[in-house]
């Protein structure tokens, strides 16, 4: 199934000759280019645009400001909607240096129907992600779950593999260039599942086989050479039991993909926080995350939230909890080098994703991240810039 599909509006060249106009230095080649200097490009980029001239001085601190003063870049996922809000999308240039589409480039939005592929939100995000000198990250181009009815009604093992490539490349290739790092497979371990190598049961592995996670990062490798391919995957952070194993099939997984010399960068730590076995400790990380980086892999923290369903009502005592773990998870994962990004997931209460999926039983609004519903720094947000400012 092939599609015919445009040139990304704004070209490579395009991209990379405003990131020197930046940097005052002379303009990177893309044949040449690593993805290590590509990092460090986009760092310096991002620190010496700082934020678009017209935002007035910020009367609290930006996180973005301090998160690179530790060469870490700060960013938060969003809505197109959210964008458009007056009050959010001011907040969001003075706090972020990176942007994540929430769900703008999953399977449903990009690829609505079997023969047509659908940009119109992508490109927005680029665009705007372009114009105000922000990363973006692509989210995401292979889970089980978000992925268009007609997928399920049409894919066979015969064709599987063909529909899965083709999706991939087309829309890496129509954004190459303007993606700083890409999802390329999420959640793909679930030791519950009871599959070989505890992966996820989903449409991918019934169809392909387990050769389709190597297949995801060859494909979207071929189509951007230079983006940074991350693996990411969530409830691998605590000391609970269920998540000790799965970090430990996690590690599986990277240790034979980078075996077989796939070309993967980076881990992706969703970090969404959970009460739900009492409050949760991260003694056993810093073991996992030095593993990590024995494969020379870069570790974002992509998703970060709290879920505060079993945490008391009282919204002080509530705050304060919340904050708590921020810090504890915060101070357990920053010491290490390899450690890159911190990004929320939604940076206002108003907008998570938990209000919906996971209500409190009291019906309180749930309150997970940095800013509350109108838009005032909470304690998370302190915890946040604590942790960036200290050495």
């Amino acid at each position: 199934m092939s599609q015919v599909y445009s040139p990304c509006p704004s070209s490579t060249a395009f991209r990379y000759a405003a990131l020197n106009d930046i940097l005052g230095e002379t303009v990177y080649s893309l044949a040449t280019m690593d993805r290590r200097e590509f990092l460090q490009l986009s760092l310096g980029a991002v620190a010496a645009s700082a934020q678009p001239q017209q935002q007035p001085p910020s009367p609290i601190p930006r996180l973005r400001d301090l998160a690179l003063s530790r060469s870490l870049f700060f960013g938060t996922a969003v809505s197109d909607s959210q964008l458009h809000r007056l009050d959010f999308t001011p907040l969001f240039l003075d706090q972020c240096s990176v942007l994540v589409p929430e769900n703008q480039m999953k399977w449903t939005a990009t690829h609505p129907e079997p023969d047509r592929f659908d940009f119109t939100q992508a490109d927005f995000f680029a665009n705007f992600a372009e114009s105000n000198h922000l990363l973006m990250r692509g989210h995401n181009l292979c889970w089980h779950e978000h992925n268009p009815p007609w997928l399920e009604q049409t894919i066979t093992p015969q064709n599987a593999a063909k529909i899965f490539t083709n999706h991939i490349r087309t829309v890496v290739s129509r954004c190459q260039g303007r993606i700083h790092s890409w999802d390329v497979v999420n959640e793909a371990v679930r030791p519950e599942h009871h599959n070989h190598h505890d992966l996820t049961t989903s449409i991918w592995l019934t169809k392909i086989g387990e050769g389709y996670i190597e297949l995801a990062y060859r494909t979207a490798s071929d189509a951007d050479p230079n983006a940074l391919l991350t693996y990411n995957d969530f409830d691998i952070e605590t000391d609970a039991h269920d998540q000790q194993q799965k970090r430990e099939a996690v590690l599986a997984l990277l240790r034979r993909l980078k075996s077989k010399g796939i070309p993967l960068h980076a881990l992706g730590i969703q970090a969404h926080l959970r009460t739900n076995q009492g409050t949760p400790t991260f003694t056993q990380l810093p073991k996992f995350l030095k593993e990590i980086e024995k494969l020379d892999l870069q570790v974002f923290i992509t998703e970060l939230d709290v879920d505060d369903q079993f945490l008391p009502a009282d919204i002080p005592e509530r705050d304060r909890q919340v904050a708590d773990l921020y810090r504890s998870f915060l101070s357990t994962v920053l010491p290490h080098n390899s450690v890159k990004a911190v990004l929320t997931w939604c940076l206002s209460d108003r907008d998570s994703w938990l209000q919906h999926f996971r209500p409190r039983k009291d019906g309180l609004p749930q309150r997970p991240l940095p800013f509350d519903a109108d838009l005032n720094p909470k304690p998370a947000f302190f915890a946040l810039r604590d942790a960036f400012a200290s050495k």
